[in-house]
């Protein structure tokens, strides 16, 4: 695994390479955190402390407290730390005012899914100093091959409920201890703790393996993308033309690469190249560049889906509208032209939010084959499905409206002659030519067993295996 302790790295994002990130829970439910009472104050000697009564609580405690009255909810727990403790003041407490009602706040509707709640790095170093990873909203939640980690000296309560009944993750850190085995964590799930920490629709699982492919890995938060998103607040932007890239839930102004690879391509490499290429240089000091592997669905002729193509997606991001992430995929793109080849890259494009945008580099010629061959695809389906239909293999719903003929489009000339058009029925290629009937007098004429006439109101005829009971049709 990469380290370094530049604090440039903390701007770069990787998701799915074969070293997982770590994804830190940033809430936590500590006595001593002044952000979980309502007067944004920890409660001193002369307060009276309340907890939600019809809530359930797990409160981490690192100290001693002095309080006046604490009322305690239904179901919940203090795990005290070393020493910790609580005791009354007997009279006022000099140094805590007249004192006051405070309340703990709830933390019931905290959400796994928030990804403002989640905090993103590449090392447990760097979680510590705070050299944090950009990430799309859909990666910034913990990813199936993340190690999930709740600080160690604190408590916590998260809704885990997603799309699906179990939340995949490949190990989970809780209290100091690192789950990575199933049977582990899951008792630790039904202890008391467990069950006051984590509640929801959805189990955490862990035991996912590492991300395998060289090349990336999806992160597979896509099927939880609308539940993603429903908890983030989009800003208004200021840029010509906002970008909306893959698994993030708000426009950018900034700039994405998309980059198309081939055997031999290394995310984790070419992480660390785009890092040491130009995130070191002092003009892109301001920038958040996030990358990850996605996959985009692919149509034939623009219509009929048929598959996905695995992508790399470079988001660009700064302060400045967009302009900064301009010139950084410009370089990048450059690089690939000249280097594209030894990194396994064989087509890079960007698209900026001032409206501008690259020509692909490299893989012209590929495209053109693709287009090409699926053209010949849809000239191939098209004519098999008029084969099939013709021998009768394939049969036409009698609900449809026929097409017309030629042979429709040449009489529609002699309707003015007939006062009106000719129901032939449907079109015979050996009756569907007046010239070539015999002109029998008479409508169904008895005499002759197989008699055919044309008159105004169509073409009618005696069919002989019928005739015995002198039944007649009108085609």
């Amino acid at each position: 695994m990469l380290k370094t302790t530049d604090m440039l790295l903390l701007l770069f994002c990787l998701v799915g390479t074969s070293d997982s990130l770590y994804k830190q829970w940033i809430p936590d439910t500590n006595y001593e955190n002044k952000t979980n009472w309502d007067k944004e104050s920890v409660p001193c000697g002369n307060d009276i402390v309340q907890f939600p009564v019809q809530r359930k609580v797990s409160v981490f405690v690192e100290t001693t407290h002095a309080v006046q009255e604490m009322r305690l909810p239904v179901d919940g727990e203090f795990i005290l730390n070393s020493g910790a403790g609580f005791y009354v003041v007997s009279g006022q407490d000099p140094g805590c005012g007249a004192g006051v009602m405070t309340k703990f706040k709830d933390s019931e509707s905290l959400q796994w899914l928030n990804p403002a709640l989640w905090q993103g790095s590449a090392t447990l170093d760097d979680l510590q100093r705070g050299n944090f990873l950009f990430s799309v909203h859909e990666e910034s939640v913990p990813c199936q091959y993340d190690d999930v980690v709740f600080k160690a000296s604190s408590s916590f309560r998260v809704d885990t409920s997603t799309s699906q009944s179990s939340v995949p993750v490949k190990s989970v850190s809780v209290l100091g201890k690192k789950y990575e085995s199933t049977s582990e964590f899951t008792q630790y799930l039904s202890s008391r703790s467990g069950r006051l920490q984590f509640h929801g629709s959805s189990a955490v699982t862990v035991g996912n393996q590492e991300c395998g492919d060289p090349s990336g890995c999806s992160c597979g938060n896509y099927v939880n993308h609308k539940r993603i998103c429903s908890t983030v607040q989009c800003a208004s932007l200021g840029c010509k033309k906002p970008l909306l890239p893959v698994g993030h839930c708000c426009e950018v102004c900034g700039a994405i690469v998309t980059i198309h690879s081939a055997t031999g391509f290394n995310l984790q490499t070419y992480r660390q190249r785009i890092h040491h290429l130009f995130l070191v240089l002092p003009k892109y000091k301001s920038i958040q560049l996030g990358m990850s592997k996605i996959f985009k669905s692919q149509q034939l002729m623009g219509i009929v889906p048929f598959g996905t193509s695995p992508e790399i997606q470079v988001v660009i991001v700064d302060e400045e509208k967009g302009t900064q992430s301009e010139g950084l995929a410009r370089d990048i793109l450059k690089d690939a032209r000249s280097h594209g080849s030894s990194l396994g890259i064989t087509e890079a494009e960007f698209q900026a939010s001032s409206g501008n945008s690259s020509d692909q580099t490299g893989g012209s010629a590929g495209m053109v084959v693709g287009t090409v061959f699926g053209v010949l695809i849809g000239i191939s389906i098209i004519i098999t499905l008029v084969f099939l239909i013709r021998r009768g293999v394939i049969q036409m719903p009698s609900s449809l409206p026929s097409l017309p003929s030629l042979s429709s489009f040449r009489r529609s000339r002699d309707e003015e002659d007939l006062n009106g058009p000719i129901d032939h029925g449907y079109d015979n290629p050996i009756f569907d030519k007046p010239n070539l009937m015999p002109e029998v007098p008479g409508l169904y004429a008895t005499e002759t067993k197989n008699s055919i006439s044309m008159t105004q109101s169509g073409v009618h005829f005696v069919n002989p295996v019928y005739d015995d009971n002198e039944t007649d049709f009108n085609a």
